[in-house]
This record gives structure tokens, sequence and C-alpha cells, in this order.
């Protein structure tokens, strides 16, 4: 019978956690409104269907915004972009940063030394200064929005992964693949990444989290994506001068921001104490630096 890869175990033994079953639950309400809103808005996200900041009422279940357009109808269309671009920069992000890191912890020496200093220069800029540098001197490009996020968040991952490369890359197995002859891009592929998993799947929960408040925050700051857009981050600025007397343009893309964030990272936290194997299987380095990694970052 064939083992089953590393990654659907612990996956599996999260999901059956009640920690990790009602954090998966919450992402994945927050993932189909913003996936299947669209499809079922009342109203375009452009129509005018009532006056500015009206109160709730039949023809708009959540009142109007800041423009009299339907808050409901806004607050449906406005995740999937936003969620969407969050997964790009993730996947972008945690796919170098793990090269990067498994490279300085394999290679060592002067590989190390140059990628490690690179690492520590990004990472003395905040994640949302540095990406607003490079959005206000190109623009509001959605691609660029995503680089920026990608780029912040390469050397955060790429310091755990190295910490976990370093032990890996002194096993025996490693060691007589070198002492074989077998090329170093090929054990890093086939033997070094794949032994990461649990470190990788923590920390693409982590990011994709710190991904969506990024973004959303440089809409709400004017340097995401622009109106008419229905973004989450840009309707809470569109709609905060009018809080007082129509909450709802305000609440209900902030909650659903924060429902997806404590959803993620609730799944994360099991991710991560599953692959420690709390409540049976031994513990593994790389585990222990996922629950690491999880705890302080």
């Amino acid at each position: 019978m064939a083992r089953r890869p590393e990654a659907l175990v612990v996956l599996g033994r999260a999901v059956r956690t009640p920690r990790g079953s009602v954090g998966l639950a919450i992402g994945a309400c927050v993932v189909l409104v913003a996936a299947l809103g669209p499809a079922v808005a009342p109203y375009s996200t452009t129509e005018f269907v009532t006056r500015p900041f009206a109160r709730a009422s039949s023809a708009a279940w959540l009142g109007g915004d800041v423009l009299g357009r339907d808050v409901l109808s806004r607050t449906l269309d406005g995740g999937w972009e936003l969620l969407v671009m969050a997964a790009v920069a993730t996947a972008l992000g945690v796919l170098v940063g793990a090269l990067l890191g498994v490279m300085a912890a394999y290679y060592g020496g002067l590989w190390d030394s140059v990628i490690m200093r690179a690492v520590d220069v990004i990472l003395a800029f905040p994640q949302l200064v540095f990406a607003l540098l490079l959005v206000s001197i190109l623009g509001p490009k959605i691609w660029l929005i995503v680089l920026a996020v990608a780029i912040s968040h390469a050397p955060q991952v790429a310091r755990v992964a190295r910490a976990a490369a370093l032990d890996i890359s002194e096993r025996d197995f490693v060691k007589a693949m070198q002492i074989l002859g077998i090329p170093g891009r090929r054990i890093i592929r086939r033997d070094v990444l794949p032994n990461l998993t649990s470190v990788l799947m923590v920390e693409i929960g982590l990011r994709l989290t710190y991904s969506m408040l990024v973004i959303a925050g440089l809409s709400f700051l004017g340097f995401g994506l622009q109106p008419p857009a229905a973004s989450w981050g840009l309707m809470i600025n569109e709609n905060r001068v009018g809080l007082i007397a129509q909450p709802w343009g305000v609440l209900m893309p902030a909650i659903l921001i924060a429902l997806f964030t404590i959803g993620v990272n609730t799944f994360t936290d099991s991710v991560a104490r599953a692959s420690l194997g709390v409540g049976g299987r031994a513990t593994e380095p790389e585990a222990e630096i996922a629950l690491v990694a999880r705890e302080v970052t």
C-alpha cells in the first residue's frame, strides 16, 4: 500500500481536531462569500440604488454607501479579487523564500552570506512601508501590488526555511547522495524541499493572512485597488466618514477580513501542532521549527 504524502497526513490530522475544523470552516465560509458573492449580488457594484448613507431597507438590506450604492452588493463582490491577489502573492513569496533559504542552508559559505545579508536588508523595511514605497513610485498596478507583497514575504520565509534546511542538509541520506555525486539542485528538489512540508504549510497560512491585510491596507490608504472597485479595504476607507450614520459599509468588510484572518490563523496553528505530533507521533525538528515560527511571527 502506497504511503500517503506527509502534507495530506498533517492536513488530515489538523482537520480532525476541534481547533482545525473550526478554523477551516470559518476561513472556507469567507472564501465562499468572496467566490459566490458576485453571482448572487442583487445589484451592480456601481449602481446607485438609494441615497448616500441610507439605513437598511427592503431595497438595500445593508443600506447605502457614501454614493448611495448597495453595501451588500459591494461587499459580496469585493472579496474575490482581494483573495486572489493575496493567494498569488503568498505563493510567489513562499516559493522564492523557500528556495533562497534552502540554497543558503545547503550550499553554505558565500551563498549563505550573500543570501542572508540580502534578506536582512529587505527585513529592515516593514512590509507595509516596503509595499508603499514601490507602489508610490510606479503606481497602483495590480501586478506591482502582488509583486511588492511577495517580495516582502520572501525574506521571512527564507529565514524559517534555512533554519529547517540546516538540519535536513546534515542528515545521512543527504550526505550519502552527495558522496554518490548527485547534483545539488536535484538533492534540493527531491529530498530537501519535500522534508520541509510542515514548515512551508505553516508559512503559507501565515503569509496568506498577512498578504490579505497588507493588500487591504494599501487599498485603504489609496495605493491599492482604485474606485469604483468594490475592494473591502477601499470600502472601509470610503465609508468611514459615515460610520455613525451607516456603519455597515465599514463593518461588513472589516468583519469578513477579521473572520478570514482568525480562521486561517486558527487552522494554521492546528497544522503546526499536528506536524509536531501532539497526542501521538514522534517530534521532528522541522515540525518544531514550524510551531516556533507560528508562535513568534
